[in-house]
């Protein structure tokens, strides 16, 4: 059973049988860390995999940015770690330095190249970050770097026409999401990165695969086998969770943050915001593949790189 993932306002935080989540890109100016922390926060899970580009190694190397939010990310994800959640990390292009470490524990973070993940109903999930998978990554790291650098950009450029937009009451809107839909070039990378994907699962003989690597969330069936892309959290902010039941679900955190805005608001009878319990996603209807964006974030710390794996 597949499904996106919904909302609503209550007391208690929510808990899932794994989450999923890929291409946080920590250090970069991009990372929605609030709204990452904010996730965080709300949402557990008996198991959490990190697919890939977590810490964004490319940028931090040319250009050291480190704000305390990121930190916290980490710190946060470490405390889950202490009070017993099982985390996996599989590494991405973008911090490829921890494949020096793949097979090995730090700490009680279990580091791998890939993982099989089997659902509480028994189906089998191959989980990569895909950047195995792209021809531009695997044979012409050049085009990547410069692409990477446009693609900051393109960042960029959204959060100055983002921040008008919210001074005029409108919703969040992607320049490079709207790029990624509207060229021609760049739906037929996706769709060929997808067909790609899905040829891997059907050579490893499991029933799916959960990935990250393109920026592009979505749950569907590709010649019979599930296809689930992550997103990311500089741009959509979206996140995989498997309940108890093993369902799959797609989470826009932004989308179903605003939708418990307006549902508290008009309990209230059109009152200033004020929810009685954190937001969270429940089991109930679903939402659209809707894109929402987020703050940067806030002050820069000095830490040195190599503490990034102490970090970890």
């Amino acid at each position: 059973m597949i499904s996106h993932g919904t909302l609503k306002v209550q007391a208690t935080s929510h808990r899932y049988r794994a989450l999923f989540l890929s291409d946080l890109h920590l250090g970069t100016k991009g990372c929605q860390s609030e709204a990452l922390l904010d996730f965080l926060h709300q949402v557990d899970a008996d198991t959490i995999y990190l697919v890939g580009d977590i810490v964004d190694g490319w940028r931090l190397r040319s250009h050291w940015y480190w704000p305390q939010q990121h930190n916290d990310v980490v710190q946060k994800l470490l405390r889950k770690v202490r009070k017993g959640v099982r985390l996996v990390y599989i590494p991405g292009n973008h911090d490829e330095f921890l494949r020096d470490y793949l097979n090995i524990q730090l700490g009680k973070i279990e580091i791998v190249d890939s993982a099989i993940h089997q659902t509480a109903d028994g189906r089998l999930f191959l989980v990569v970050h895909g950047d195995t998978f792209d021809v531009v990554v695997r044979h012409a790291q050049w085009l990547a770097l410069l692409g990477d650098w446009a693609y900051e950009t393109a960042l960029i450029v959204s959060a100055h026409l983002n921040r008008v937009r919210r001074r005029l009451g409108l919703t969040y809107w992607s320049l490079s999401q709207w790029a990624k839909l509207k060229v021609k070039s760049a739906v037929n990378f996706i769709g060929d990165y997808e067909q790609a994907l899905v040829t891997e699962a059907n050579r490893k003989g499991v029933d799916g695969i959960i990935c990250g690597h393109i920026h592009h969330a979505t749950i569907q069936e590709i010649a019979g086998f599930t296809y689930v892309n992550c997103g990311d959290w500089v741009e959509s902010c979206t996140a995989i969770a498997e309940t108890y039941d093993g369902e799959i679900r797609l989470i826009h955190w932004h989308t179903q943050r605003e939708a418990a805005c307006v549902h508290s608001v008009q309990q209230a009878g059109s009152a200033p915001f004020a929810s009685s319990g954190p937001l969270m996603p429940s089991r109930s209807s679903p939402i659209g593949y809707q894109q929402d964006g987020g703050v940067l974030p806030r002050r820069q710390s000095r830490m040195p790189f190599s503490q990034l794996l102490d970090l970890l």
